[in-house]
């Protein structure tokens, strides 16, 4: 298959965020328009939304977004407690009807402001389950008509879609993406997703994980067509190789500038189990290997702030990282979600000099 490029938009209330432009209309329609359809323009095929409590509704800025644009797919982030199963079927096929089959899901199991909006997750097993029985769910009411299903999380009683999802040669409905390094995580990915997202690792744990989840998929009887796989990751392109470090490098000693001004504060948004997420330590504890590691993966921010998809960089010119990125993708990888800052200018740099590369 051809490999798909997305991009990021942060979606959040405060500007500035990694770095970005400070802009007081960051966040209004016309601004996010604007991305979207520079998206389209410079070759992207759209772009991940953030998610979380404190930030816009993710599904109500997908929707506004498809509406003012033709061919960008927002990957729209959502959490099992936050919609039911049902609802969010519902609400996701409408939009997939009338954006014409632009709607890509990712479903975040990951720790959130639950109090905020009623929902208890309970521990990481629980967590899973939930996630696991939520996407058997949607996917059934997304291809069935009189879905009726008693669970431990969720019931539905012959539930049928008013309006279902576009099916277009192998698309029966819209994908769905899904992160997570821990054990349980990996059970729900390999059984129910139908991408599994990577953050930024070397090259060997990224063929690790692959190999591990294709034998899991056999193991626990995997009905689905094979998983797929994904690499959430910042790229930092500049025209050359010199000037790509030069600039990760100043970025870098100014989050740790922050940082140092930040010591003894009270703890900003920033969930209080982020550091404890599987996926999140096992970027961390890549700067224990090095400061750079394959050709140009950057671990040192992760030592100032930098978490998700700015704890790793792939630095460099144009070639630099399209060599790197097609090293992934030798590896399996067929669905990729860079991001850089400030990402208006960055979408417009590295469609056209990043993606080119990586299409021929």
């Amino acid at each position: 298959m051809s490999p798909e490029f997305l991009w990021y938009i942060p979606n959040q209330v405060r500007p500035g965020h990694r770095g970005d432009a400070v802009a007081e209309d960051h966040n209004s329609l016309d601004t996010l328009t604007g991305h979207a359809r520079a998206l389209e323009d410079h070759g992207w095929h759209g772009a991940l939304l953030g998610t979380g409590w404190g930030r816009p509704d993710t599904f109500t800025v997908a929707t506004a977004l498809a509406a003012r644009t033709t061919t960008f797919q927002p990957l729209i982030a959502i959490r099992p407690g936050y919609w039911r199963p049902a609802n969010f079927a519902s609400a996701a096929a409408t939009l997939d009807h009338l954006s014409d089959g632009r709607v890509l899901v990712n479903v975040v199991s990951g720790q959130d402001d639950l109090a905020a909006y009623g929902d208890s997750e309970g521990d990481q097993a629980n967590r899973y389950a939930r996630t696991k029985e939520f996407l058997r769910i949607v996917r059934r009411l997304w291809t069935e008509e009189n879905v009726t299903h008693h669970g431990e999380h969720f019931d539905v009683t012959d539930s049928t879609l008013a309006s279902r999802p576009v099916v277009r040669g192998d698309r029966r409905h819209p994908r769905l993406y899904f992160g997570g390094a821990s054990e349980a995580a990996e059970k729900v990915a390999a059984t129910e997703a139908d991408v599994q997202l990577f953050w930024g690792e070397p090259l060997d744990g990224v063929r690790e994980r692959i190999e591990r989840l294709k034998g899991l998929a056999g193991k626990l009887g995997r009905e689905h067509a094979p998983l797929e796989f994904g690499l959430r990751i910042t790229t930092l392109v500049r025209d050359t190789t010199a000037q790509a470090w030069a600039d990760a490098e100043a970025k870098v000693a100014e989050m740790a500038k922050v940082a140092e001004m930040a010591k003894g504060s009270v703890p900003g948004s920033r969930h209080p189990n982020w550091r404890g997420a599987v996926g999140q330590q096992r970027l961390l504890d890549l700067h224990a290997r090095g400061e750079v590691l394959d050709d140009n993966l950057y671990t040192t921010p992760g030592r100032y702030g930098g978490g998700g998809a700015g704890t790793t960089w792939l630095v460099g010119s144009a070639e630099d990282v399209a060599k790197s990125l097609r090293k992934y993708e030798s590896l399996g990888i067929s669905h990729f979600v860079l991001s850089d800052t400030p990402y208006l200018p960055e979408i417009r740099r590295q469609g056209d000099q990043l993606l080119p590369l990586l299409r021929d």
